[in-house]
């Protein structure tokens, strides 16, 4: 998957490294600069990240910035995959389960988005990190282990990946107010023996509950229940 960049030019500066903080600041650094950046983001969208509010943030010169990143691309990259880092599930859970293994990579992965709206959307068009890598591996490896043939493999981590986005895309920008939802399951008696009138679709709101069930039928899919697992 190729990565769009924006073709900005190289702007660090050239010679000493060192650059003083403004009194009262903690040292410039690049761990500082990307944890400032998600803050941006979360508050104002991509939209919301410059390197002149990036830098104002920060208290430095937007020129500083340039000592740790080359431009404002590699900012979007940085606090992407920043915010898409793996949690180890807790220790109670337990081991050896390829489909806990993989809810859980896939829950987390959504949850994350969903702390940060502003993820899901750019992660398409930006360069691949370690950190969503390293998920894409774990779960190729998981499914390996559960008995999904290499052949099949790219099929279902992809098919993953588009349930996942699609399920977080919609949550995080659906704006439907209930009395809009109720309106509309009303006006569904209009129709011939609506299947979703007698489901009241418009009226489920659990987006969680959705998202474990409609995962469970993706691995369905893959692997059945019971089937014998290759170690």
């Amino acid at each position: 998957m190729a990565a769009r960049r924006s073709g900005a030019q190289n702007r660090r500066p050239q010679g000493k490294k060192t650059i003083p903080a403004p009194r009262g600041e903690p040292p410039l650094s690049l761990e500082r600069i990307v944890a400032t950046a998600i803050e941006l983001l979360d508050a104002g969208g991509t939209a919301g990240l410059t390197m002149r509010g990036l830098a104002d943030r920060l208290g430095s010169g937007v020129m500083s910035l340039y000592w740790h990143v080359d431009n404002k691309e590699k900012v979007f990259d940085l606090a992407l995959d920043a915010v898409l880092a793996y949690r180890e599930p807790p220790q109670h859970v337990e081991a050896h389960d390829w489909r806990k293994d993989i809810v859980h990579l896939l829950e987390d992965w959504r949850a994350s988005m969903l702390r940060h709206p502003w993820s899901a959307p750019l992660l398409p068009s930006r360069a691949l990190g370690p950190n969503i890598l390293g998920r894409l591996e774990l779960m190729s490896r998981t499914l390996s282990k559960a008995g999904v043939a290499d052949a099949d493999l790219n099929v279902a981590i992809w098919s993953l990946w588009n349930y996942v986005m699609g399920a977080t895309i919609t949550r995080a920008s659906f704006d439907r107010s209930e009395d809009d939802m109720a309106a509309a399951q009303q006006r569904l008696t209009g129709l011939v023996a609506p299947t979703i009138e007698r489901s009241r679709l418009l009226l489920d709101n659990d987006w969680d509950g959705v998202f474990r069930n409609g995962l469970d039928f993706l691995l369905d899919g893959f692997v059945p229940r019971g089937a014998a697992v290759t170690r």
